[in-house]
């Protein structure tokens, strides 16, 4: 562990303030700036007055900061390009880097933070491409870290999927270098409560913390008053120690200039409540902040011991907009089944005729029919799946407000969807028919669960193919466990073991124990494997009966399935009934199908058959919820 990030689990770290503000000190001039062309970009002065850089970065230090931020904000070749040096990118992040290293050399103890802000363009609204700004960040972050800083932090992000894209750089700029560093990640909450895309707190801790920063926090935007809420729910929230660098207050325009309406005095209490209330331990300025802005939080805060947390960590999946949690405590995590090419006719229909509108509408029905999730599968024969999928993860992602599982047999399908959705994810999913091989489908779906922070489905399936025992599947999903989290880093609460749903309506002897089978592999692998979850796409288990018999007998096997511990299910909300709508023969049939139940005059699959001849879905799907409680 660096000292810089030691130092932030134990103690309060002070940032500096604004590279901006304190520029706009200074009667600049475009020859400042290298030219009229250039003037205005503050990034260019590491090349053109260093001088005035070093004594940015000397004032922080000698009013006793412990970071300062090189002066990068906007160095990377996305706003580098509105002034046509995009090329330069390499050089100006060496160079700010650098200065800044010279200058803390001066103060032992003293560390620099590589910043990469924001840039001009939002993925998310199809402003740039994710690719196109991941690659961006990455040539900013190489200099930086051959400049030598000590941490790198992506700033002020407004949209969940530019965290992302600067995340995956800088740990792609690190293994292409050779230098390890820790990542402070910082979203920006705007004064509508929410970051500029829509995201609340919940979901961007979330959606990020699965990206594995060191130090999560935010920034800017607003001054300290404003971040109280976003504070505490990160204090009682997030494992991660905790950062937080306010705007001098909310700017304004005074006599053509910036003003921020927070003094140094009053920064600096905001700081020592932020550390003695919520525990937070990273704390700075951001615009409008001066060095006598930091002169007062460092007298104020230096001494100050950050509040002892006991954060309850609460794993879920979150859209762009919400967190959902996977403990959806006393149902299960219901992930709708029907936006899906191959077992949905109106969903394919759509697809095929490239009426994206009527996809999402299927999403948008089993959103309002109470689905926490959407299954998302474009794959079908003949088809460009990435060019599918791109045209519909973005939709879903910004036009539905549930996050989405990404279900394909080919990862690079997968893959694009990522690209378009900033929330975290499920992905269906990964299992060790091909083995463990680097390369094979295991390796590839499991590394894009740790680089983009997803959960994963995982089939109870090896080389020698499905599980049938719940032995077999037991002994799966404890060997895939050990994997994902040795080799992988992915934590085991993103682990959903699939112990494979097979029909118990074929009448073959081999199959009339595939029931029982699932139902116990799930509570074997929820009982000795506590730290993961388990889900199942359940109507296969009545695949070749009516649809009538089917709505029956996939609402009892799914009680029974959650009975024993099942965490999340693949279905169509709707067709889903509760047990006490269900004839009571009809119930005791399909549990004696299921458990395998037979005598030598009694066959439960025959007798199914005969209860449900002739009857009509929507004679069992019909159910009166007006006087059922709200659960």
């Amino acid at each position: 562990m660096s000292e810089l990030l030691k130092a932030a689990r134990e103690r309060v770290v002070i940032y500096d303030g604004a590279f901006g503000t304190y520029m706009q000190g200074f009667d600049l001039s475009a020859d400042d700036f290298g030219g009229p062309a250039l003037e205005g970009c503050n990034e260019m002065l590491v090349l053109t007055r260093p001088d005035l850089v070093a004594g940015m970065h000397d004032a922080f230090f000698q009013v006793g900061c412990d970071v300062v931020e090189t002066a990068t904000f906007g160095a990377f070749a996305v706003p580098l390009a509105e002034y046509g040096i995009a090329e330069r990118t390499h050089e100006i992040n060496v160079a700010a880097a650098r200065i800044a290293k010279e200058v803390a050399s001066g103060y032992p103890g003293r560390w620099v933070s590589g910043s990469m802000g924001p840039g001009t363009k939002m993925p998310t609204l199809g402003h740039i491409t994710f690719a196109e700004l991941r690659d961006a960040y990455e040539v900013q972050a190489r200099g930086l870290l051959e400049g030598g800083v000590d941490i790198l932090l992506v700033e002020t992000q407004y949209d969940l999927l530019g965290a992302k894209a600067g995340m995956i750089a800088c740990r792609r700029a690190m293994k292409a270098t050779g230098i390890e560093v820790p990542i402070q990640l910082q979203v920006t909450m705007e004064n509508t409560g929410r970051m500029l895309i829509g995201t609340e707190i919940g979901a961007a801790l979330t959606a990020l913390e699965a990206m594995r920063p060191d130090i999560f926090g935010i920034n800017c935007a607003t001054g300290p008053t404003e971040m109280h809420e976003h504070l505490r729910h990160l204090s009682r929230h997030s494992t991660l120690p905790i950062s937080c660098l306010p705007n001098a207050g909310l700017p304004s325009v005074k006599e053509g200039k910036m003003h921020y309406d927070v003094d140094p005095a009053q920064l600096a209490e905001a700081h020592a409540r932020f550390i003695t209330e919520y525990g937070v331990s990273v704390v700075g300025g951001c615009c409008g902040s001066t060095p006598e802005h930091i002169a007062a939080v460092v007298e104020r805060c230096k001494d100050l011991t950050p509040a002892e947390r006991q954060p309850v960590h609460d794993p879920g999946l979150a859209s762009v907009y919400s967190h959902v949690p996977y403990d959806q405590t006393p149902s299960y995590l219901s992930v709708g089944e029907r936006s899906n090419s191959n077992g949905s006719k109106p969903f394919r229909e759509a697809m095929l005729a490239g009426d994206w509108d009527g996809c999402v509408k299927v999403g948008q029905d089993q959103v309002g029919k109470g689905a926490h999730a959407l299954d998302l599968c474009v794959d079908y024969v003949g088809r460009d799946g990435e060019a599918d999928m791109r045209s519909l993860a973005l939709r879903y992602a910004t036009e539905l407000t549930v996050p989405v599982m990404l279900d394909s047999t080919e990862p690079n399908v997968i893959e694009a969807a990522l690209q378009f959705i900033g929330g975290k994810s499920i992905l269906n999913s990964a299992n060790l028919e091909e083995g463990e091989a680097e390369g094979k489908r295991f390796d590839r779906v499991m590394k894009l669960a740790a680089e983009y922070g997803c959960a994963v489905v995982v089939m109870c399936i090896d080389e020698t193919g499905q599980a049938r025992t719940a032995e077999h599947k037991f002994e799966i999903a404890k060997r895939i466990r050990q994997l994902a989290i040795e080799r992988y880093g992915l934590r085991p609460e993103d682990l959903f073991f699939d112990t494979n749903t097979l029909p118990v309506s074929t009448g073959m002897e081999e199959s009339r124990r595939d029931g029982v089978e699932t139902i116990e592999g799930i509570r074997r692998i929820k009982t000795e494997l506590p730290d993961v979850h388990t889900s199942l796409g359940i109507s296969n288990v009545s695949f070749g009966l009516n649809p009538a018999a089917r709505h029956v007998l996939n609402s009892v096997f799914l009680h029974e399935c959650h009975q024993a511990g099942l965490d999340a299910a693949m279905v169509d909300p709707a067709r889903i009934l509760p047990m006490n709508k269900i004839d009571e023969e009809a119930k005791q049939v399909c549990l004696d199908l299921i458990y395998d139940r037979r005598t030598d005059d009694y066959d439960p699959l025959q007798k199914l058959l005969q209860l449900f001849e002739g009857v009509k879905a929507s004679t069992v799907a019909k159910v009166d919820r007006s006087s059922m409680p709200i659960e």
